[in-house]
């Protein structure tokens, strides 16, 4: 078990998984299982998953959105820490992917909790109800769609609401101008335009493959 940051000296990530609160036994099944199918790099590692559970243990949201779903590793360790009326939208175009976690999500007692609806994350938001707030969201989906999804978000965040979003170094490749790649190009943009953004704050953390943090402006 080891830190998924590639770009992280291997000692240094075996000391960071090392002193990490390992997975449960019921989320290392998910993990595992996750490994043997296609596309298994995309999962978050377990120390980018724990940092996001304990975020939502001190939020403590009501209402949160994950736009990419994958098995549903994200999605179970946020919901095993949710208050008892909460609600985690969970958006996923595949219904293959989203199904390996959903057994797991029963077992944990939180599927009660997850709202899975299978389509394009831009749609699902857009049909949110008026007036509906967003305590916590992450996003993990189609890069080039990041910028869209930012801006369905942040009209539907308040002063406490925090948005994560991954992949935002990629691999180390978006400080690499040489890299002219379509999604790195894309979340070079991303990177720039949150920066620039009048109506938030954003940090941009050495978690996984490069978290921002994204919060309104003060």
């Amino acid at each position: 078990m080891t830190s998924e940051i590639a770009f992280l000296d291997p000692h240094v990530a075996q000391y960071l998984s090392l002193h990490t609160t390992a997975p449960t036994a019921l989320e290392q099944r998910l993990i595992d299982q996750t490994q043997t199918i296609r596309g298994s790099q995309m999962q978050i590692g377990f120390p980018q998953a724990r940092f996001m559970a304990l975020l939502a243990r001190i939020l403590q949201p009501t209402t949160v959105v994950e736009v990419g779903v994958f098995t549903g590793y994200s999605a179970l360790v946020v919901a095993q820490e949710l208050p008892e009326d909460a609600t985690l939208i969970a958006c996923d175009i595949s219904e293959e992917w989203t199904q390996v976690g959903v057994p797991y999500w029963e077992e944990a007692g939180v599927s009660n909790h997850i709202d899975l609806r299978i389509g394009p994350a831009s749609e699902t938001l857009a049909a949110l109800p008026e007036g509906t707030q967003v305590d916590m969201a992450f996003v993990d989906a189609d890069k080039t769609g990041y910028r869209g999804y930012l801006d369905q978000l942040i009209p539907l965040m308040h002063s406490r609401s925090v948005v994560l979003v991954d992949n935002v170094l990629w691999d180390g490749f978006v400080a690499n101008d040489a890299d002219q790649s379509p999604d790195t190009v894309a979340l070079r943009a991303f990177n720039d335009a949150m920066l620039a953004d009048p109506r938030v704050d954003v940090a941009l953390l050495p978690v996984g493959d490069g978290l921002s943090m994204i919060t309104l402006a003060r």
